[in-house]
């Protein structure tokens, strides 16, 4: 787990135009009635195989000890409603059931029982139903993210079985698939990919863009940038963007540090979890946005709060202009094990400020995009002299001088490394395979970016292949929070169980085969 900063006494300050704003924006979510395509048999492995045409759904008779699983052909995000009934002699016994949501098959064959992974074991999609009258409607509260849909009877009686009439998903988004152009491309495998991509942000796109609409539900900072970028290029929902931007800005620690995430429900909350390098991408954030839309007059409103993240990270600089090792430990970059990211901080606070005088600029501000320019040069030879190991051609980082793909991957998209010597340190770095590689789809996403900087942009789309391709080859319908080609079924949480399999940061590649074919 990312060693974060979580400040438990935090004072909390709310700016309540913003908020109000924000309300304003929410969307009005989109329905649709989905109903399950197929009954299927999965095995221990994971593997579907069909079991049962789904007219056949209301011949099937539950007793004890039976169960039956639903495919609904794709990723679902929604309301379920079953229509019971009873067949044999008279109900004589509550109906107890146990209803079980994957969003891959492997998650209807894990054992809850069995989970002992950090994370609240509140996540996994699992239901124990007691149905005291049968004929019944039965509506579940909870709103579910799954393709899958175990219907287990856990008990009936000797006397009867329990049958399933229907079951049908009120699925819900803020947005329509129907309305966006599929990518175009001869190769299928990148049609694949865009569809799945947009799939996945479809159904994070909620009255927020969360992270993950089964875990955790929440807005998260570094998710929604990747996001806002992948909406830009599709769905073009940008009053969404807008919403959290404002809501971002309007619940803020006293000081005015913008959390890495914050909750919707029961109320409008920021966390206690703050990030150095998510506080600073704010700014680039509310930079894309402005390029995204030349909404002048919200980004205005917002600059002060994007510009005090600047303000704020200054404070962790040496003498040296060299950032602390305890500013990049509260960073998040990635979830590899062990990762040193004081390197990675530099450079994101470098990438940063490039994002800061162009803002400047932009509005007029010549003196302050000036005195940036200064600060950008100063600590740009700082993280040559410090973090630069000539004799091995490669950024080192922290006290151990860890080689990690991170490293690389950050100063370049922060022009530390330009042109052919950026080139050639990407070669480097994918020649050299340093145990620090990358695990989650949102530092995969950047390594992508740092190839098309540097001109390699047939070198992206195979990466793309190989990366995101391969949780296609693994049966994905949506993109996953975490894949590690090497480990697919990796897990930060101690189980696979309470993984996210349709995730924020993953959705990109509907925004990156776009970039990479749309560019000169």
């Amino acid at each position: 787990m990312a060693k974060v900063s979580i400040d438990l006494n935090m004072k909390r300050v709310t700016n309540d135009n913003f908020v109000e704003k924000a309300k304003k924006l929410e969307p009005k979510l989109l329905e649709k009635q989905v109903k399950p395509i197929k009954i299927v048999s999965i095995g221990d492995d994971g593997k579907v195989e069909p079991r049962a045409d789904i007219g056949e759904l209301d011949r099937i008779s539950l007793k004890k000890g039976d169960s039956l699983v639903l495919d609904f052909g794709d990723h679902q995000v929604g309301y379920v409603s079953l229509k019971l009934k009873s067949v044999g002699s008279p109900q004589d016994a509550p109906a107890y059931l146990r209803l079980k949501f994957g969003e891959v098959p492997k998650e209807i064959k894990e054992n809850s029982e069995e989970y002992n992974g950090w994370i609240s074991r509140g996540w996994i999609q699992e239901e124990y139903i007691h149905v005291d009258v049968l004929p019944a409607w039965l509506h579940l509260p909870r709103r579910y993210a799954f393709r899958f849909l175990e219907i287990y009877a856990v008990d009936t009686s000797v006397k009867f079985q329990v049958v399933v009439e229907e079951v049908v998903c009120r699925a819900v988004s803020a947005v329509d698939m129907e309305n966006i152009e599929p990518f175009s491309a001869s190769d299928p495998v990148l049609r694949q990919m865009d569809k799945v991509s947009l799939r996945t942000l479809q159904n994070c796109m909620q009255s927020v863009f969360e992270d993950g609409p089964k875990r955790d539900r929440r807005l998260w900072l570094g998710d929604l940038r990747l996001q806002a970028l992948a909406n830009y290029a599709t769905f073009q929902e940008n009053e969404l963007v807008k919403r959290c931007m404002y809501l971002f800005a309007g619940l803020t620690r006293e000081d005015g540090a913008i959390g890495a995430c914050l909750f919707t429900e029961p109320e409008y909350l920021v966390d206690d979890t703050f990030m150095f390098d998510y506080s600073l991408l704010f700014l680039s954030a509310l930079k894309e946005y402005y390029e995204a839309t030349n909404d002048k007059e919200t980004v205005e409103e917002l600059w002060p709060s994007a510009y005090r993240q600047i303000e704020l990270s200054r404070m962790c600089f040496d003498e040296r202009n060299v950032v602390s090792e305890e500013a990049g430990d509260s960073c998040f970059v990635d979830w590899k094990e062990g990762l040193n990211k004081q390197a990675s901080a530099q450079a994101i606070y470098i990438y940063v400020l490039k994002d800061a005088i162009a803002m400047a600029n932009a509005f007029g501000q010549e003196k302050l995009a000036a005195k940036l320019e200064e600060e950008r040069k100063r600590c740009v030879s700082a993280a040559l002299d410090y973090f630069w190991d000539e004799k091995q051609g490669v950024f080192v980082s922290g006290e151990k001088r860890q080689i990690s793909y991170a490293s690389q991957v950050w100063m370049i998209l922060a022009g530390v490394k330009a042109g052919e010597e950026a080139r050639m340190l990407l070669d480097r770095i994918v020649e050299l395979k340093p145990e620090m590689s990358m695990v989650t789809p949102y530092m995969n996403h950047h390594f992508v970016e740092a190839l098309n900087l540097c001109g390699e942009k047939e070198k992206a789309i195979d990466y793309m292949k190989y990366y995101w391709g391969g949780m296609l080859l693994q049966g994905a319908d949506t993109f996953w929070e975490l894949y590690n080609p090497d480990n697919p079924q990796e897990s930060p949480y101690g189980s696979s169980a309470v993984n996210s399999h349709c995730h924020a940061w993953s959705c990109t590649p509907s925004y990156l085969l776009r970039k990479l074919t749309n560019e000169e």
